[in-house]
């Protein structure tokens, strides 16, 4: 199972992995195992990271890591936590983490997520969210938002894009009564890493959705991804929230958002939305976020 970086002489070490320049997915994983430590052990299904992380001889995970079924993130995970007590292993000895793509979490991996979740397996699992099977071609997933252009929800003359809202799974997450969940992003890395620490002191099932984003299907330059991942939480289309005993938390409440067009017309799998479709996006933020600020423990807006 041990997957290591591959010294080949005295002299060359190859490490690293074959993922786009600017991969917010693989910006995620880094952060999360810095985080973790050398411990961990990571389980990957098939996806950008598996696909781009596994090519030998540039490997670049230096813990224990190995590739799972498409759908099997979860099992696996469990399977590995499960192995390690039958060692005698303590549970503080090392963190079992899960890493997988928004299709492979939202759409053919919520299975055995949800099973894990009851059970109440002790793992940390974290969706990379790119918003669309980027590894295969760049196909709709339950993920990828409204007005979204795929290569299965193509624009034009015709065509809109995706015509469905992402699914919610933070709140389906936390609708099994996980111990702990949250969201994050990757241009709000500090935030993130905390969450992956004190997820990993957690006992149970903890689940963290971290948006990634990908300028190969976005549209975007490759220098940009940082900037894109805060723009996308600055203009509220995304939240920084956790939830915990039963409770949620937004982590930021900013008192004026930044522009949701400007963060769609960044990324050319936006341009062709209308003024009416930006609107509606901003109403179904809006309607969100009043929800959230009525429901939720929310700091004072700032």
């Amino acid at each position: 199972m041990g997957i290591n970086a591959k010294t080949i002489s005295d002299n060359e070490l190859f490490f690293g992995h074959k993922a786009c320049a600017g991969c917010g997915g693989a910006l995620a994983v880094r952060a999360a195992l810095k985080v973790l430590g050398p411990q961990a052990i990571a389980a990957l299904p098939a996806g950008c990271m598996s696909a781009t992380g596994f090519n030998f001889p540039d490997l670049c995970f230096a813990n224990n890591a190995m590739i799972t079924p498409f759908a099997a993130t979860a099992s696996v995970i469990t399977g590995i936590e499960a192995g390690l007590r039958a060692q005698g292993r303590k549970p503080d000895d090392a963190t079992v983490v899960g890493f997988a793509g928004d299709g492979g979490t939202a759409d053919i991996g919520l299975q055995a997520l949800s099973g894990a979740i009851d059970r109440n397996d002790d793992v940390l699992y974290i969706c990379y969210d790119n918003e669309a099977y980027m590894n295969t071609g760049i196909q709709k997933s339950s993920l990828t938002p409204f007005g979204a252009r795929t290569t299965t929800t193509p624009a034009g003359s015709h065509h809109r894009g995706c015509l469905t809202q992402k699914k919610n799974m933070f709140e389906i997450v936390a609708a099994h009564g996980i111990p702990y969940a949250a969201t994050a992003s990757v241009g709000y890395l500090n935030d993130f890493m905390r969450k992956v620490k004190h997820a990993a002191s957690i006992h149970g099932t903890k689940y963290i959705h971290v948006i990634a984003p990908c300028p190969t299907g976005w549209g975007y330059g490759v220098d940009a991804t940082v900037e894109i991942a805060r723009e996308i939480v600055d203009c509220g289309l995304w939240y920084l929230a956790e939830y915990e005993q039963g409770s949620f938390t937004l982590n930021r409440n900013p008192t004026e958002f930044a522009s949701v067009e400007q963060y769609l017309k960044h990324q050319g799998r936006f341009k062709h939305l209308q003024d009416e479709d930006i609107a509606s996006i901003e109403q179904q933020r809006d309607a969100k976020w009043e929800y959230m600020r009525d429901c939720w423990t929310a700091p004072s807006r700032a």
